[in-house]
């Protein structure tokens, strides 16, 4: 049976890719979580410190930092992932429609797909009938699309594991320059601040197969600069008693 060019190439708009990219997507989110926690925690903090010496404004001003840029978190995950469920299930839905109005144009473009993965003509249509056979819209889904219609992205979890990710990293600022000597607390932090946004560059660069040296250089940089810029802005307020 030949297979169409316009079938064998597949229907336009449908991503015929490998889910490699999306393998460690919730573990890489964990981590960019915990990483925006650290920065945005640590600069609040440390640039209260700046301006005053009392605990009550540190903790204030950290506790706020935390609990809303976790919700935030929260929230934007939640809305992201919800527009990738609810393409997700547009995507099945479409796929269905088509198996049923055109089974043998699906047919043939399944063997195409493994046609181009390296079968020969013969074997990629005798895979694709085994498996039509066996549950044709799984089949199709994960072929095409690299979707499993039992596994589609839960908004809720999403929006969980981000505010988790970013109270785990935002909360360590927070108590080491709260349970730290008053004369070093800013340099600790800024010392222990450092260390753990690099120990997150290179988590996220080696589960996202990257260089973990320039990923961790990248993130303490722009980590440090942060700090710097808040504390300075916090000492000039201070001095100057502005507030």
């Amino acid at each position: 049976m030949a297979i169409p060019e316009s079938t064998a190439v597949g229907h336009q708009n449908e991503p015929h890719r490998g889910g490699v990219a999306q393998r460690l997507n919730w573990l890489r989110a964990g981590v960019l979580g915990a990483n925006d926690g650290i920065v945005s925690v640590a600069a609040i903090v440390v640039g209260v410190a700046g301006a005053t010496t009392a605990d009550a404004p540190i903790l204030t001003a950290g506790l706020a930092a935390l609990i809303g840029g976790a919700i935030s978190m929260a929230l934007g995950e939640y809305v992201s992932v919800s527009g990738q469920r609810d393409s997700e299930r547009a995507l099945i839905a479409k796929e269905k429609r088509e198996l049923e109005e055109s089974p043998e144009e699906e047919l043939a473009e399944l063997a195409g797909i493994y046609e181009s993965r390296g079968l020969s003509a013969d074997t990629a249509m005798q895979v694709a009938k085994e498996l039509t056979a066996n549950d044709a819209l799984a089949a199709h889904l994960s072929a095409e699309l690299n979707i499993d219609q039992n596994d589609v992205v839960s908004p809720w979890r999403a929006a969980f594991a981000s505010a988790v990710a970013f109270l785990a990293g935002g909360i360590v600022p927070l108590l080491v320059i709260l349970l730290t000597p008053m004369s070093v607390r800013v340099p600790i932090t800024f010392v222990v601040v450092i260390v753990a946004l690099a120990g997150t560059g290179v988590l996220g660069a080696r589960l996202g197969g990257g260089k973990p040296l320039r990923a961790a250089i990248r993130v303490v940089i722009g980590g440090a600069l942060a700090l710097a810029v808040t504390f300075t802005i916090g000492a000039l307020l201070g001095t100057h008693g502005i507030g």
